[in-house]
């Protein structure tokens, strides 16, 4: 094997939710060509782009999966949009940048459903991420994931780089932020759980519980990202979402994630709490194109495997 044909794959926010299912997929499917470099917020600032020049020039990567953001919750967002869009679209300009500048042979970003626009049909698919505007509830987090395609395309029209990009629906897993106000759904109600029956107080569900998600287990995820990273070859985005029938309610997470806690307390809905948007149904189709036999872990089972992580490692987990 020449030197050439070796890949040094560098992964931003590497200890993450999405970057810890990442290296748990590729220890057990190891390539012997390829070198993952995990990388965690202590390994520089990406808002700098002297200090991620500096992790490009250390590391030199063939490849790079982009999964570090400022992220939050929905009530972060609705309190900071304009610090989630400046943040993040410094971030994302300092990746794509100096991917181009040290000739990085692929780079996959990550998005979100939540990029695409809150009027629409559904199910909503990769065509229509700039038909309109997003909620306003995490514009500013929305528009400046947005950026990324338009970047990717700007880059590849210009300089012929392979920079692409995936949408994930809802995703959840071990090592999550499992932090109330920052944190999203599952994990926020997953802590919210733990306390109500460590406490013996009510368990709390803000909003009225009717908004419908489609969720995504990190380690299918993660397989996924592998699979796009090795062998995806558009510049078009690409979703990365369960079925449509997969799609459940808060409300039906909620009861789910208090049938794997076996909580017998008090539930309370918050009704003067803001839903957010109803539903982001996505389309799979493209993705089922390609991997029309891939198997997604059930959300109830993987919603108990999740509570059980926290369960046990409930001293060191982001909350």
């Amino acid at each position: 094997m020449t030197e050439s044909e070796r890949r040094v794959v560098l992964v931003t926010g590497g200890s993450g939710l999405v970057g810890s299912g990442i290296k748990s997929v590729v220890e057990e499917e190891a390539r012997t060509n390829e070198t993952w470099i995990f990388l965690s917020s202590k390994d520089a600032n990406l808002l700098s782009e002297e200090e991620t020049e500096a992790l490009f020039e250390k590391h030199k990567p063939t490849h790079v999966i982009h999964l570090a953001a400022l992220v939050g919750g929905l009530f972060a967002n609705m309190s900071a949009n304009c610090d989630f869009f400046r943040k993040n679209m410094k971030m994302n300009d300092n990746i794509l940048e100096m991917c181009h500048k040290f000739g990085v042979k692929k780079l996959v970003s990550c998005l979100s459903t939540c990029i695409f626009p809150d009027k629409t049909s559904y199910p909503i698919d990769e065509t229509m991420v700039h038909n309109g505007p997003p909620h306003p509830s995490n514009f500013g987090y929305s528009y400046a994931k947005r950026m990324i395609d338009v970047q990717n395309k700007a880059y590849h029209e210009q300089h012929g780089c392979n920079f692409t990009s995936v949408v994930p629906c809802n995703v959840f897993g071990p090592h999550d932020n499992f932090n109330v106000q920052q944190g999203h759904v599952i994990p926020g109600l997953i802590n919210k759980a733990y306390e109500a029956k460590k406490n013996g107080t009510p368990f709390e569900i803000w909003g009225t519980g009717s908004p419908l998600r489609q969720f995504i287990h990190s380690l299918d995820l993660a397989r996924l990202f592998v699979w796009v990273l090795r062998e995806y070859e558009e510049v078009e985005p690409i979703i990365l979402a369960t079925d449509e029938e997969d799609e459940v309610s808060i409300k039906e997470v909620a009861e789910m994630i208090l049938e794997a806690f076996e909580f017998k307390g008090e539930v309370k809905l918050l009704t003067d709490k803001a839903d957010g948007q109803f539903k982001k149904t996505a389309s799979n189709a493209k993705l089922r194109m390609y991997l029309p036999g891939f198997k997604f872990a059930p959300t109830r089972e993987a919603i108990k495997r999740t509570v059980e992580w926290y369960i046990e490692n409930y001293e060191t987990a982001r909350k």
